[in-house]
This record gives C-alpha cells, structure tokens and sequence, in this order.
C-alpha cells in the first residue's frame, strides 16, 4: 500500500464532503504525526510534506550523524558509516534526511491510520454541517421528501445532507410522498449522539414570515414590517402589518392586486386563512382590527388584567367568535389581551347575570361561553340546540327557560 494510493482515496472523500484544502492537510498532517509518535515516541525530527492536489505525500526523519559505535538514540541518530551508504560526503555533525515508506510502519499500524482518518474526517464534516444550518436557523429551505415515516419526514437538501421535519412541526394536513419537493424553515440544529440533527418546521410563525418576504418585494426591502404573526397552522393565522411611508397601503401590498400575493401563500400553507391587519400601537383599535370582520359597538379594557370586554350587536357576535372560536382565539394571541365577547343588551331585554339569585352562576357560565348573554338570547334558540351546545340537562334548560319567560310575562 504505497502513500499516493492512501491520499488519492481521501482526496476523493474530500472533494465528497466538501472540505477545504487547509483543514484537510491539517487533518492528514495531524493523523500522521500521531501515527509517527505512536512508533518513534516523537515526531520532533520529522517533515510531514503533503500536496492533496496531486495527492502526494513524503514523510522525512531528520538524523545527527555520529561516529560509528556512538549512536545513542537511532531514531534521531546516525552511524557515519550508515550515513555515507546514501552520501559519501556526509561528515560528522551533519544532519541527515532520509524518507519514511508507509510500509514501513506495517499493516496493521496503516490500517489503524486510515481508520483514524476516516473518522476524523467524518467528525470534521458532522462539524461543518452543524455550523452550516446552524446559520441557516429561520431561513426557508427547499428539499426533496427522501423517507416518509409515522413521526417524522426525512428530508435531503441539495448535498444529500439529511434533514427532519416531525409530525408537530407539519401543517395537520401536509401530505407527503418520496421524491416531493418541500419547503419550510430551519427550526433548530443540535447535536445528538455526536450527530447533527438539523430540525425543519411548517408550523411556525417565522415561516409564514419567509413566505411575505418572498411574495412581497416590500417587505423584503424593509419599507413593509410585519409587527407579528399568529397562528393556527393549517386553520387560520392573523397578520399585523406596518408601513412607514405613508405612500404605501401595506394591507393591500401584502394582498395584492385581487389576491395575487396571498394566493401563494395560502397555497403554500394548505389553504390556511390568512387575516392582514394593519399594526397601531391603540389597543382598542388593534382589538377592532384583529375581530374583523365583525363590528365592534365598544371595548372596556383592564389594563392591569390584560382583558378587554367587547360589546357587539347580536349579529355580530359569531363573526367575532369566528368558526370553532377560531378568530377571537388569534386575536387574543394577537394583541396580547383576553377577549370576552358580550351581546349588546337591548333596553327591553335583560342581562342573564341579573338572574343569579334565581339560576346558578355555573349555568350562567354554561350559557355565555356559547354568546348568550341575555335572556332574550337564550329565549330565541330552540331547546334541544341548547341542549346540543351546551353540557346542561333538558330538565336544567326547561327550568332555565320557565324563569327567563316569567321576566317578560
């Protein structure tokens, strides 16, 4: 096994993995040297000389030569006989350099060494990519859907490197095959068990940002800023927008000409529904921005509490819930403020708190988490629907209605 042989397979490996010149000789020099400490007990007197170019590599031993019979230590010492055999002219005193074979060393040692290399050269790419994504953290990547499992998809980039997208980290309805391109941003990197585990996300706030950033030229230019986003992945997220240059509607920007912009966007995010507000520093107003499409009649707000108590028109009152509660949840998460939502009570009508000496409070809670805030409210939904929508026994909603009736009898 001769030391051209040795390198080549290894210049190879480098070009594979993508390592600079520098480190691998650095890397090669320091496997030698420790190759040649292992069998010398030093490698003080000894030129390592390596060209992964042409994948050529010397090792030289550096000898005083000594009068014959006085050589103490032969690996840094030389007979002058000895010495003469490569040069007739050498002299006591004189240093002799003379190349070390790598078949010198044996099998087993070589063995050992190409071993050591390999590993080292697999260290120092896990170390390489870990640093690469590590960079990469909140940017969008695209790859190609490689395996297909329960928990997670295992993902391969442009180099093959391999990257995971979990179950929790993909929109409920992703489906994915073997060989599909995909595209969501770089959540985390972390090292398990000496490996880089590079962890992708569809899920996350930022990715819905790197979508903006490449359908809306303003916002990549700085003159739109997205203030925050909120989401339910796969079912609706809100969007607060701001734009400093009072030229620019950034609503509309973010939207585009009849949907234009969004269109991908929502296309990208498995048609999830997407809300752009306009960003104000006015929590009332910002609370009214994030319930539309309902119209608000008033909030009363508690600072201290961070709850705002909204006032509609009965009407109103489901647009604001939104479907499955959907968008008064965003919009709490939103503005950062625990929404309640209150029918508007009419003068003839009359709020079912005013009943608690006559009906249990935990009814009463029963029957406004699902809006009915007055008596009328809960007098114009049939029975069995209140039945269905809420956890109270018939023989409870009958009472309850028989004392709500009574009011206006």
């Amino acid at each position: 096994m001769d030391n051209l042989n040795l390198i080549s397979n290894f210049a190879e490996f480098k070009e594979l993995k993508n390592i600079d010149k520098s480190t691998m000789i650095g890397v090669l020099e320091d496997v030698f040297r420790h190759l040649l400490i292992k069998t010398y007990e030093t490698d003080e007197n000894f030129d390592v000389i390596i060209n992964p170019e042409k994948g050529d590599l010397e090792i030289w031993r550096n000898r005083q030569i000594v009068e014959d019979g006085q050589v103490e230590n032969p690996n840094q010492q030389i007979s002058l006989t000895d010495a003469r055999k490569l040069d007739p002219t050498y002299e006591v005193g004189e240093e002799v350099a003379d190349e070390i074979k790598l078949d010198s060393f044996g099998r087993r040692a070589v063995l050992s060494l190409r071993q050591n290399l390999a590993s080292r050269i697999l260290d120092l790419e896990k170390a390489n990519l870990y640093d690469k994504y590590k960079e990469k953290v909140g940017e969008i990547i695209t790859g190609e859907v490689y395996q297909v499992w329960k928990k997670e998809v295992l993902v391969l980039d442009d180099e093959d490197n391999e990257l995971i997208l979990p179950k929790s980290e993909q929109i409920p309805s992703d489906f994915f095959r073997k060989g599909d391109t995909i595209r969501a941003i770089v959540s985390k990197v972390e090292m398990r068990n000496n490996t880089p585990a590079i962890i992708l996300s569809r899920t996350a706030p930022e990715f819905l940002e790197r979508l903006f950033e490449l359908e809306v030229p303003e916002i990549f230019d700085g003159l739109i800023t997205i203030k925050k986003i909120v989401r339910i992945p796969g079912e609706r997220a809100k969007v607060a927008v701001e734009s400093y240059d009072e030229r620019i509607d950034p609503v509309g920007a973010c939207v585009g000409m009849k949907g234009s912009r969004i269109y991908s966007v929502v296309k990208e995010l498995r048609n999830e529904n997407i809300d752009v507000v306009n960003w104000t520093a006015n929590t009332q107003l910002l609370i009214q921005r994030a319930l539309n499409p309902a119209k608000i009649s008033s909030i009363h707000l508690d600072e201290e509490k961070k709850t705002a108590a909204v006032y509609l028109k009965p009407s109103e009152v489901s647009l604001a819930i939104g479907k499955g509660g959907l968008n008064i949840r965003l919009a709490s998460m939103l503005t950062g403020y625990d929404i309640d939502v209150y029918r508007e009570v009419e003068e003839e009508d009359v709020a079912l708190d005013e009943f608690s000496d006559e009906i249990d409070q935990w009814i009463i809670d029963q029957l406004k988490a699902i809006g009915c805030d007055t008596a009328k409210s809960v007098l114009e939904i049939p029975a069995e629907e209140l039945a269905r929508r809420t956890d109270l026994e018939d023989e409870t909603i009958r009472e309850v209605i028989g004392i709500l009736k009574a009011e206006f009898e």
